[in-house]
C-alpha cells in the first residue's frame, strides 16, 4: 500500500497520495485539518485523482512524507513542504 505494485496503482498507494498532498502544500503551509479539507475537495473527483483515500491514509501519507524529509512542521504546528537549497 505504500508503494505501487502489480496490484496497487500509483493513485491507490500512499506515495501517489503524498504527491497530491505536496501539490496542495506548494501553495502554503497548513494544518492537518486544513490539508484534509483541501484534499477532500478533490477526493471524490475521479478526473483529478482516481482513488479514494480516507483521513487515516492522509495521516499515513503525511507521516511518510515527513520520514523521507519532504515535509516538516513549523513552530505553529503547520505542515510545510521542505525545500532543499
Amino acid at each position: 500500500m505504500i508503494l505501487p505494485s502489480k496490484h496497487i496503482s500509483l493513485a491507490e498507494s500512499l506515495l501517489g497520495l503524498g504527491g497530491v498532498l505536496l501539490e496542495i502544500l506548494m501553495k502554503q503551509p497548513c494544518s492537518l485539518d486544513s490539508l484534509w479539507q483541501e484534499y477532500s475537495k478533490i477526493n471524490n473527483r475521479k478526473e483529478v485523482f482516481p482513488a479514494y483515500h480516507s483521513f487515516d491514509n492522509v495521516i499515513l501519507a503525511v507521516d511518510l512524507l515527513f520520514i523521507i524529509g519532504a515535509v516538516n512542521i513549523n513552530s505553529e504546528g503547520e505542515i510545510y513542504r521542505y525545500e532543499i537549497t
